[in-house]
């Protein structure tokens, strides 16, 4: 996939290094395919090998009243993906390692401002991948995997304890209540919460603050090289692991309960196998 093929996302850049990408799916609430999560990647791409490109701000569209509904796997679109595009793909990656350490290992700033509700992917992407992560004060969380009785993704088996402890990760993933923006900062998960018409403007002035010549370019990069690299091999083995369990989880029949409980719109009625 090449850069001009991008269609999931609004990419911008600025002359001032200043890059947005904005996710652009309002008929899905912003909710991130295959292929989507691909698009993601050639950016990344397209960033590392411009030097003009300094820091990356991610949010979602207004029109989609969220920032991201986390990921999306209808069959019907599966089989409507491009044979060129699908064979980019690695539908046994339901963990998205290559996405995730592609992320851990980019080299510039991200910025996350979250505008809206981010269920699953929608929040453990930004979790895996952001150095600072913004949010409107009416947005909210949501670690949704165990009512769809999966496991969560994107290294979120390390890094919710390790931002967290145990026992509130644990907590978190087990029981998957909702998480106001407040409660969302108050845990750290967030660095600032805000009026919904403040977040885009402060997370471009802090946007700014990271790019020349108030920014240090060459010395972030080596700060954020050097804060990542003890972990990414812990990150990486526990990506493997997440696909392992992953695959288990979606051969029970709890999952297929879950799986039918989206379609009736009643709660899932869960057996333990």
């Amino acid at each position: 996939m090449n850069i001009d093929e991008i269609q999931d996302f609004i990419y911008e850049k600025e002359e001032n290094g200043i890059c947005t990408l904005t996710i652009n799916r309002p008929e899905r609430r912003n909710a991130l395919s295959f292929v989507s999560l691909l698009e993601i990647q050639v950016v990344l791409d397209d960033m590392e090998a411009d030097k003009n490109a300094r820091v990356l701000i991610i949010t979602g569209c207004k029109e989609a009243n969220a920032f991201s509904s986390g990921g999306y796997y209808n069959a019907k679109f599966m089989t409507s993906i491009p044979p060129e595009i699908k064979k980019e793909l690695d539908f046994m990656d339901m963990a998205q390692k290559k996405l995730c350490l592609k992320l851990w290992d980019f080299s510039k700033p991200i910025i996350v401002a979250i505008n809206g509700l981010a269920i699953g992917g929608g929040i453990t992407m930004p979790l895996a991948g952001a150095d600072l992560i913004y949010m409107a004060e009416e947005a909210w969380l949501g670690f949704y995997f165990v009512k769809r009785a999966v496991i969560p993704e994107f290294s979120m088996s390390f890094i919710l304890p390790f931002y967290l402890g145990f026992q509130k990760a644990k907590e978190i993933c087990y029981f998957g209540d909702k998480i106001t923006a407040q409660e969302a900062e108050q845990l750290g998960l967030v660095n600032k919460v805000l009026p919904a018409d403040e977040l885009m403007p402060y997370a471009r002035e802090q946007a700014l603050r990271l790019v020349p010549p108030k920014g240090p370019s060459v010395s972030l990069k080596l700060m954020k090289k050097t804060m990542h690299n003890y972990f990414r091999e812990i990150i990486s083995r526990t990506l493997d692991l997440e696909n392992e369990g992953y695959k288990a989880s979606i051969k029970t029949s709890d999952f297929r309960a879950a799986t039918k409980s989206l379609i009736t719109k009643k709660d899932p009625i869960f057996k333990g196998k």
